[in-house]
């Protein structure tokens, strides 16, 4: 028996293996990656190495045994069906027999259309009839810290989220949570809401960076619309343009204000506030 992870070397991958490292041998873990020159440093600590592709089934086969427990990181390549790459992947794990697939999904109650692809995969994986968990992970942390250079240069946060909160969480909660389904028990055929302690309004997000900055930035909302363009005229393609304004609308109407505290329970410990998210980014 193996713990499973795909996409492995990814952002959210990565947090997954050093936390799994620190709780389960290394070679008890398998790393399914797609260049396997970016997983040597974990193949060095015994970790095995399984290349594979979600676009190419075939390179699927003998990745998974029976009994293990597999974690199906979402892909991230919008344009090239996402719910057939996914199954790919659960088909692969139900022909070997595995005994638990975890999946990263998003909120229930997210209808941007960013969560038409985790509700297409959540359909495949419940009728595959393997015992599942559903992780589904709100927004990240560092979907807004990772990028603070234009914040800074033009001193404003800009979005189409109005006064809407969202809870996020740093990527190392979600992969806690995640570390804590393949590692414990009685989670088979559960979802799990996951989102941060605290939600928090781009207000908020601006005074907080302005306190710690030490420079005024300044909040300036703006229409869906014109953040569409805006993400375009920054250099992403205009249907990912769109899907990421259409995620600021669903923030508006607090679609991402994910409550419950099931992150925090699944970590075992508070979750990363937004604060030492940003004190980190300024950091680096």
């Amino acid at each position: 028996m193996s713990i499973v992870v795909t996409g492995a070397t990814g952002h959210l991958g990565h947090h997954v293996l050093e936390q799994l490292l620190e709780k389960v041998p290394a070679d008890q873990v398998t790393a399914v990656v797609r260049t396997p020159e970016k997983a040597a440093g974990l193949a060095e600590r015994g970790v095995r190495i399984a290349v594979a592709d979600y676009n190419s089934p075939e390179t699927l086969d003998g990745v998974f045994a029976a009994g293990d427990r597999v974690l199906l990181i979402s892909g991230n390549e919008f344009d090239k069906g996402r719910v057939a790459q996914h199954r790919a992947v659960i088909d692969a794990a139900a022909a070997a027999g595995v005994a638990l697939l975890a999946y990263t999904s998003a909120p229930a109650s997210l209808t941007a259309a960013l969560a038409d692809d985790h509700r297409g995969t959540e359909e495949v994986l419940l009728a595959s009839g393997l015992p599942y968990v559903l992780l589904r992970n709100g927004w990240y942390h560092e979907n807004y810290t990772e990028n603070l250079a234009p914040v800074l240069e033009h001193g404003a946060v800009v979005q189409a989220a109005g006064e809407g909160r969202l809870s996020s969480a740093a990527r190392a909660d979600y992969a806690a949570a995640a570390v804590a389904v393949l590692t414990g028990e009685g989670h088979e055929n559960k979802s799990y809401e996951l989102g941060g302690d605290e939600a928090w309004s781009f207000a908020e997000y601006a005074a907080e960076l302005s306190r710690q900055t030490g420079r005024e930035i300044a909040y300036q909302p703006v229409s869906t619309a014109d953040y569409t363009a805006i993400l375009a005229g920054a250099g992403l393609p205009g249907p990912l343009a769109a899907v990421l304004a259409g995620v600021d609308a669903s923030i508006e109407k607090g679609e991402l204000a994910v409550t419950g505290g099931d992150l925090s329970r699944l970590a075992g410990r508070p979750t990363t506030p937004l604060a030492d998210a940003i004190r980190a980014a300024l950091r680096d």
